[in-house]
């Protein structure tokens, strides 16, 4: 087995696939009419799991941005730290803190546009 999608809502799926694909240059592999909703993905130019972009309906818009409680929930890995938070602030996120230096690396919280928590780490060479 391995990890295929991981689920984020959104309120709009043009607006997350703006920020995804053309702010942090992610692919969108599948982009599916289903009647009044779509089942949208999109992947990290490096690999890994993709997400599928979940377009928020009735009691789940009131989760939108806090899927994980206040915690980060999501964990993004690069090669170039400062080239990638460059890249995220210009996109739209928005970073909580400086970087700091961890046992696994350069690492810092931001929010995505929609105020879920993302870590960027750097692991150490």
């Amino acid at each position: 087995m391995r990890l295929g999608l991981v689920a984020l809502l959104v309120p709009d799926y043009d607006a997350a696939l703006a920020f995804f694909v053309d702010g942090l240059g992610w692919r969108c592999t599948e982009d599916v009419p289903q009647g009044d909703k779509r089942w949208v993905t999109v992947a990290p130019p490096g690999g890994g799991a993709a997400l599928l972009l979940a377009r928020a309906v009735d009691n789940q818009v009131r989760a939108i941005g806090d899927q994980h409680g206040g915690r980060v929930g999501f964990f993004l890995t690069t090669d170039d730290f400062a080239r990638d938070a460059a890249r995220i602030e210009v996109a739209g996120g928005t970073f909580e803190e400086a970087p700091r230096h961890e046992p696994y690396g350069t690492v810092a919280v931001w929010r995505d546009p929609w105020g879920n928590r993302w870590d960027l780490i750097e692991s150490p060479a």
